[in-house]
């Protein structure tokens, strides 16, 4: 676990510091996440795998599983996931590949949307 969290931060270490905003990781701070615009971009991109309803298909998890929980993959992991793809550890689906193409208010307004849902599904944050 603990090389997994060296090698996360690895990727971001600037020699002075760390700096996610460099990494073109995060939006800005400032910026509001838009869930209908989440919702837009999750079908477009996420939905093949993950299903419409965020309930998983043959190729990838459900969204609306307790280990998607906001205290066991926290919003970082997400973007993280988005940016450099994911080796298979809670699923069975194989790697998930990174996603091209998406910026990181889109990437917020999607975890915004999955979110919501996770909570309309009473799923425990």
């Amino acid at each position: 676990m603990a090389v997994l969290v060296i090698g996360f931060f690895a990727l971001f270490y600037d020699g002075t510091g760390f700096d996610l905003k460099k990494s073109k990781l995060l939006p800005d701070l400032n910026y509001k996440p838009d869930i209908s615009q989440g919702k837009s971009k999750y079908q477009s991109t996420c939905m093949k795998c993950h299903g419409k309803s965020l309930l998983g298909t043959e190729t990838g998890p459900s969204l609306l599983d307790n280990t998607y929980r906001t205290s066991h993959h926290a919003d970082l992991s997400f973007y993280y996931a988005v940016k450099s793809g994911v080796r298979q550890h809670h699923w069975k689906f194989g790697d998930m590949p990174m996603i091209t193409g998406l910026s990181p208010e889109r990437v917020s307004d999607i975890i915004a949307y999955v979110r919501q849902q996770q909570k309309l599904s009473n799923i425990q944050q």
